[in-house]
């Protein structure tokens, strides 16, 4: 089990670095009017993946009985990440370009500060 909290704890840093880097190539993207190409969907699913295995992670946790305090309103804020990430990746191609993909990744992203701040947990 410590082994599991330890991996969810460290992959905590590639969801929020996965995500910064993708929010920051969207800003870029849609600053300089370029098309939504190869790179930003593979960000974007890079982030998503990431996302999921720390799902994964937590529930594993979760199921195996470590329930800190405030664990409820992280599970709710972390699940609702991932599935507004879900279900706004789904929407392929980007006809509006980078606005609703930096969207997506800017709200999920707030959602995931919250979510681990929820349980007295520090960001970084």
């Amino acid at each position: 089990m410590e082994f599991l909290f330890a991996a969810h704890s460290g992959v905590r840093y590639l969801v929020l670095f996965s995500g910064v880097v993708a929010l920051a190539w969207f800003v870029w993207g849609k600053a300089a009017v370029r098309p939504f190409t190869r790179p930003a969907s593979t960000l974007l699913a890079v982030f998503m993946a990431v996302l999921d295995i720390q799902v994964l992670l937590g529930l594993a946790l979760l199921f195996g009985g470590r329930r800190p305090p405030g664990i409820w309103g992280h599970v709710a804020l972390m699940l609702s990440a991932a599935v507004f990430v879900h279900v706004i990746k789904k929407r392929r191609p980007h006809p509006a370009g980078y606005g609703l993909p930096l969207l997506t990744v800017a709200v999920a992203l707030v959602l995931i500060l919250v979510g681990i701040l929820s349980i007295s947990r520090p960001i970084l």
